[in-house]
């Protein structure tokens, strides 16, 4: 595509140290890549599941972040066969998931990304997740399996207790850690020291370590990114959109009060 050069999801997580991201759910605006980009920002998590994002408007926003050379995942809303196609014929690099709790399900929606012989998504060619560019049949469908990857969000009991067999599903990518929904699955929402909500964490590190898999967190500060990192974490999302803005002005705003205080 027209553009700067892009790093594809699969290439970022092949590649070796930290990668640094973060999280859209709100701002669909034209200029949301070109303005990341210029942070240092290396991937996005875009968010279906939680905004009021379509697919008309998540594909503007992919080929937005695209055009400005960052590498893209996308929630979708649910783990459908039309969600998982939909979601990649509009270019989605990554398709994150939501709530896998095992691996016949992590398996199915590998397949659904993908094209045969891998897997089971219909053909469509010359559209978004190609840049719109013909090729010959068999090599487009080559392409597509190649740069189009799979993540698995484990933020339930379920999934934890299965997350050996996840983590080793055949086309599996990388795995993301929902903590808020871990921690409420758990019995504990919002506790991130309880016991349960640790040894669960330390139970998807290890499975993911033993297979090859490099885990995700989204985080909120530094210090936490640090933490994540220190347990393993290869993929860190820091803040997103609305809490970006949302802090960036309530610093701004005490550190005004502050200097005209009298």
């Amino acid at each position: 595509m027209a553009g700067r050069a892009m790093s594809g999801f699969r290439d970022l997580v092949a590649a070796d140290g930290l990668k640094l991201g973060t999280y859209i759910g709100e701002f669909a605006t034209p200029g949301i890549g070109d303005i990341l980009a210029a942070t240092g920002c290396e991937f996005v998590f875009v968010d279906m599941e939680h905004s009021g994002f379509t697919f008309e408007t998540a594909a503007q926003v992919l080929r937005n972040l695209h055009g400005a050379g960052l590498a893209t995942m996308l929630r979708v809303p649910s783990g459908s066969q039309e969600n998982l196609q939909r979601a990649a014929d509009i270019g989605a690099q990554g398709v994150i998931v939501p709530m896998v709790g095992s691996a016949a399900e992590a398996a199915r929606s590998v397949a659904g990304i993908k094209y045969p012989p891998e897997g089971r998504r219909g053909v469509a060619l010359g559209l978004a997740h190609d840049d719109y560019r013909a090729a010959p049949v068999a090599d487009a469908l080559a392409a597509a399996n190649a740069k189009t990857g799979l993540v698995a969000l484990i933020e339930t009991a379920e999934g934890v207790a299965a997350c050996e067999d996840i983590a080793a599903t055949a086309g599996l990518d990388a795995i993301w850690i929902g903590h808020l929904d871990l921690s409420t699955s758990l019995g504990c929402p919002g506790a991130f020291d309880d016991p349960a909500f640790t040894g669960a964490v330390d139970r998807i590190m290890a499975a993911a370590q033993a297979a090859g898999v490099p885990v995700g967190r989204l985080v909120g500060s530094a210090e936490e990114a640090a933490a994540v990192h220190a347990q393993g974490c290869k993929l860190v999302a820091y803040l997103g959109d609305i809490w970006l803005l949302q802090k960036a002005l309530r610093d701004g705003f005490a550190a005004i009060r502050a200097a005209t205080a009298t």
